[in-house]
């Protein structure tokens, strides 16, 4: 039978680049598409080349790696006489030539939360029609008692049921954060253990009722409300303009300067103006409009701060009300920017600036006394 005649297939060229210019692993692979295409007559398939550039980008990326030595075994063809020198000095100068990926330039969505936050401040006209109506503070609190014994434990019961979480969740998720979504672990069965890993995700109206009634039971009653309103509308205000600047100014420190309180990370400067603000106002509108339709205050502006003792006026008229406008603003500033851990500021933000604003009156009746 007669044989075919078989042909000698002509050797692949290779190709010896040697790159001498500081650009160095640059210019490798436009060099050698350049040059490939020179020998080819101009017309190498597209694929071709696009294959080689892919083997030469990957060994590139491989000998750039940290802890790489720089060799060049097993590079590919155009590739093996590169000067090794190149190849360590990439990283070693400080000038990483590898491809990185495009840093994303779409801006971060705001989430305003404009239902929670009228919700928010909703609470707080509320509260001024109840202390302007006489309305019994006892009666308040037993009512949001009664509520929070149908909240809780409904709360925990969505934790535990998928298809009462999505009831639950389309009826009240457009006022939930989505961290008050997260579900628990089954492994904590105690409510002790529940209410501590759970203070991230249990909904904050919560915290809220708890707060408020704590207020209203420990403190006397001016304090009390303008504890709630401080709560109501110093943290919406602190919130919506910190998300509003807090990308201009700057984040607040670590710690307050004197008494070293923890602040949290994420609050800014904004915010904190804000709520120092809004805080003072409060102070300011409420002991002298709102407060005098009932009797019994801590702080009148003709009397100030009544000692027990001699009953003369201390802190009255206008040094007395700028006074506590200033001291308000500044507890109610600290008080939301401070990082108190897993505790939710719902809870925390009422009792600490109440507590301070009764403190300061306290401690003004006995300097005085």
């Amino acid at each position: 039978s007669a044989s075919i005649p078989r042909t000698k297939r002509s050797p692949s060229p290779r190709v010896s680049l040697t790159v001498t210019t500081e650009k160095g692993v640059q210019s490798i692979t436009r060099e050698m598409i350049k040059r490939l295409e020179q020998l080819g007559g101009g017309h190498l398939d597209e694929l071709e080349i696009e294959a080689k550039e892919n083997e030469e980008e990957l060994w590139v990326e491989r000998a750039l790696k940290p802890g790489a030595n720089g060799s060049l075994r097993g590079a590919p063809d155009g590739l093996a006489t590169i000067p090794t020198r190149h190849v360590k000095g990439a990283i070693a100068n400080g000038h990483d030539v590898r491809r990185r990926p495009a840093t994303p330039t779409t801006s971060k969505k705001v989430d305003w939360e404009i239902p929670r936050k009228l919700l928010h401040a909703s609470i707080g006209f509320f509260t001024i029609y109840l202390y302007n109506t006489r309305g019994d503070p006892k009666i308040v609190v037993f009512a949001l008692s009664t509520a929070l014994c149908i909240i809780l434990p409904a709360d925990f019961l969505r934790f535990r049921s998928k298809r009462f979480e999505r009831l639950y969740e389309r009826v009240l998720g457009f006022l939930m954060r989505e961290c008050e979504k997260a579900r628990l672990s089954p492994m904590f069965s105690t409510i002790y253990r529940v209410l501590i890993v759970a203070q991230e995700s249990i909904n904050g109206v919560v915290w809220y009722i708890l707060g408020v009634n704590f207020v209203l039971t420990f403190y006397p009653l001016d304090v009390a409300v303008a504890s709630i309103l401080i709560l109501s509308w110093a943290d919406t205000a602190a919130s919506t303009f910190g998300r509003l600047w807090g990308a201009y100014t700057p984040r607040l420190p670590k710690r307050t300067p004197i008494l070293r309180l923890p602040l949290a990370p994420r609050k800014s400067l904004a915010g904190f103006i804000a709520a120092a603000v809004t805080g003072s106002l409060i102070a300011f509108g409420f002991w002298t409009y709102v407060a005098p339709v009932r009797s019994g205050l801590t702080w009148t502006w003709e009397q100030g701060v009544a000692s027990s003792a001699a009953g003369a006026p201390i802190a009255s008229g206008w040094f007395g009300i700028l006074a506590i406008s200033l001291v308000a603003g500044l507890v109610s500033a600290v008080a939301e920017a401070l990082d108190l851990g897993s505790l939710d500021d719902n809870l925390t933000l009422p009792i600490i600036s109440g507590g301070c604003l009764f403190a300061m009156f306290r401690f003004i009746q006995w300097f005085c006394s």
